[in-house]
Protein backbone atom coordinates (compact mmCIF):
# COMPACT_ATOMS: atom_id res chain seq x y z
CA UNK A 1 0.00 0.00 0.00
CA UNK A 2 1.22 3.39 -1.14
CA UNK A 3 2.27 6.06 1.87
CA UNK A 4 -0.63 8.47 2.82
CA UNK A 5 2.04 11.27 1.92
CA UNK A 6 2.56 9.74 -1.62
CA UNK A 7 -1.66 9.17 -1.81
CA UNK A 8 -2.29 13.04 -1.11
CA UNK A 9 1.09 14.18 -3.54
CA UNK A 10 -0.87 12.56 -6.80
CA UNK A 11 -4.52 13.50 -4.99
CA UNK A 12 -3.32 17.23 -4.73
CA UNK A 13 -2.84 17.41 -8.98
CA UNK A 14 -6.35 15.72 -9.50
CA UNK A 15 -9.17 17.22 -9.81
CA UNK A 16 -13.19 15.90 -9.39
CA UNK A 17 -14.23 12.58 -11.16
CA UNK A 18 -10.06 11.81 -11.40
CA UNK A 19 -9.77 12.42 -7.46
CA UNK A 20 -12.65 9.26 -7.41
CA UNK A 21 -11.02 7.04 -10.16
CA UNK A 22 -7.74 7.41 -7.36
CA UNK A 23 -10.12 6.54 -4.47
CA UNK A 24 -11.27 3.41 -6.33
CA UNK A 25 -8.07 2.53 -7.47
CA UNK A 26 -6.75 2.98 -3.68
CA UNK A 27 -9.68 0.24 -2.53
CA UNK A 28 -8.99 -2.03 -5.28
CA UNK A 29 -4.93 -2.21 -3.46
CA UNK A 30 -6.63 -3.13 0.16
CA UNK A 31 -5.25 -6.35 0.78
CA UNK A 32 -8.13 -9.02 0.70
CA UNK A 33 -10.53 -9.39 3.58
CA UNK A 34 -11.56 -12.78 4.37
CA UNK A 35 -15.49 -13.01 3.94
CA UNK A 36 -14.89 -14.63 7.91
CA UNK A 37 -13.82 -11.39 9.38
CA UNK A 38 -16.66 -9.87 7.91
CA UNK A 39 -18.33 -10.19 10.96
CA UNK A 40 -20.54 -8.10 13.32
CA UNK A 41 -17.96 -6.65 15.80
CA UNK A 42 -15.88 -5.46 12.47
CA UNK A 43 -18.59 -3.72 10.97
CA UNK A 44 -17.76 0.14 11.04
CA UNK A 45 -21.48 1.64 12.40
CA UNK A 46 -22.38 4.62 10.81
CA UNK A 47 -21.46 4.29 7.15
CA UNK A 48 -24.14 4.54 4.43
CA UNK A 49 -22.21 1.40 3.05
CA UNK A 50 -20.99 -1.62 4.58
CA UNK A 51 -17.46 -0.92 5.72
CA UNK A 52 -15.31 -3.68 7.83
CA UNK A 53 -11.82 -3.10 9.81
CA UNK A 54 -10.37 -6.03 11.41
CA UNK A 55 -6.42 -5.28 12.89
CA UNK A 56 -4.07 -7.68 12.59
CA UNK A 57 -0.25 -7.95 13.60
CA UNK A 58 1.23 -6.87 17.11
CA UNK A 59 1.90 -4.04 19.13
CA UNK A 60 5.01 -2.81 17.38
CA UNK A 61 3.66 -3.20 13.77
CA UNK A 62 -0.57 -3.18 13.40
CA UNK A 63 -2.03 -3.82 10.36
CA UNK A 64 -5.45 -3.36 9.63
CA UNK A 65 -7.31 -5.50 6.69
CA UNK A 66 -10.49 -3.55 5.82
CA UNK A 67 -12.92 -3.89 3.23
CA UNK A 68 -16.78 -2.22 1.49
CA UNK A 69 -19.18 -3.35 -0.41
CA UNK A 70 -18.77 0.07 -2.30
CA UNK A 71 -16.25 1.28 -4.33
CA UNK A 72 -15.97 4.94 -3.40
CA UNK A 73 -16.35 3.95 -0.03
CA UNK A 74 -13.90 1.35 0.41
CA UNK A 75 -11.11 3.66 -1.31
CA UNK A 76 -12.23 6.23 1.38
CA UNK A 77 -11.19 3.35 3.95
CA UNK A 78 -7.88 2.85 2.15
CA UNK A 79 -7.00 6.62 3.04
CA UNK A 80 -8.02 5.93 6.60
CA UNK A 81 -5.79 2.43 6.55
CA UNK A 82 -2.77 4.28 4.63
CA UNK A 83 -2.40 6.56 7.36
CA UNK A 84 -2.30 4.06 9.97
CA UNK A 85 -0.86 0.85 8.18
CA UNK A 86 2.04 -1.28 9.95
CA UNK A 87 2.77 1.76 12.71
CA UNK A 88 2.87 0.59 16.30
CA UNK A 89 -0.59 0.20 17.88
CA UNK A 90 0.15 2.72 20.97
CA UNK A 91 1.03 5.66 17.70
CA UNK A 92 -1.96 4.51 16.20
CA UNK A 93 -4.05 4.82 19.86
CA UNK A 94 -2.54 8.67 20.09
CA UNK A 95 -2.10 10.10 16.23
CA UNK A 96 -4.97 12.53 14.97
CA UNK A 97 -5.97 10.66 12.02
CA UNK A 98 -8.39 13.24 11.05
CA UNK A 99 -5.37 15.51 10.55
CA UNK A 100 -3.55 13.25 8.98
CA UNK A 101 -6.32 13.52 6.28
CA UNK A 102 -6.74 17.02 6.18
CA UNK A 103 -5.16 17.59 2.90
CA UNK A 104 -7.71 15.56 1.18
CA UNK A 105 -10.28 18.02 2.25
CA UNK A 106 -13.09 14.89 2.04
CA UNK A 107 -15.95 17.26 3.32
CA UNK A 108 -15.84 19.10 -0.06
CA UNK A 109 -14.34 16.70 -2.02
CA UNK A 110 -17.48 13.71 -1.31
CA UNK A 111 -20.92 13.82 -0.23
CA UNK A 112 -22.00 14.13 3.36
CA UNK A 113 -23.73 10.37 2.77
CA UNK A 114 -20.17 9.23 1.51
CA UNK A 115 -18.26 11.20 4.47
CA UNK A 116 -20.37 10.78 7.38
CA UNK A 117 -18.89 7.32 8.46
CA UNK A 118 -15.48 8.94 8.51
CA UNK A 119 -15.49 9.64 12.36
CA UNK A 120 -16.80 6.39 13.15
CA UNK A 121 -13.99 4.07 10.78
CA UNK A 122 -11.13 6.40 12.38
CA UNK A 123 -12.37 5.69 16.15
CA UNK A 124 -12.81 1.71 15.06
CA UNK A 125 -9.26 2.01 13.73
CA UNK A 126 -7.84 3.76 16.98
CA UNK A 127 -10.11 1.46 19.30
CA UNK A 128 -8.81 -1.49 17.82
CA UNK A 129 -5.13 -0.16 18.56
CA UNK A 130 -5.71 1.31 21.68
CA UNK A 131 -6.91 -1.92 22.85
CA UNK A 132 -3.58 -4.11 20.93
CA UNK A 133 -1.47 -1.24 22.94
CA UNK A 134 -2.93 -1.93 26.60
CA UNK A 135 -2.84 -5.91 25.75
CA UNK A 136 -0.85 -7.43 23.74
CA UNK A 137 -2.29 -11.11 23.83
CA UNK A 138 -5.73 -9.48 22.09
CA UNK A 139 -2.96 -8.61 19.13
CA UNK A 140 -1.48 -12.25 19.23
CA UNK A 141 -5.70 -13.41 19.45
CA UNK A 142 -6.47 -11.49 16.31
CA UNK A 143 -4.10 -12.40 14.44
CA UNK A 144 -4.10 -15.96 14.12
Amino acid sequence: MRSLSDIAEEYEFLEGDERYRLLIELGRELDDMPDPLKTDATLVRGCSASVWVYPTGDTSQLHFLADSNAAITKGIVALVIAAVQDKPASEVASMDITEALAPFDLKNQLSSNRTQGVPNMIALVKEHAARIASDPAAAQASSG
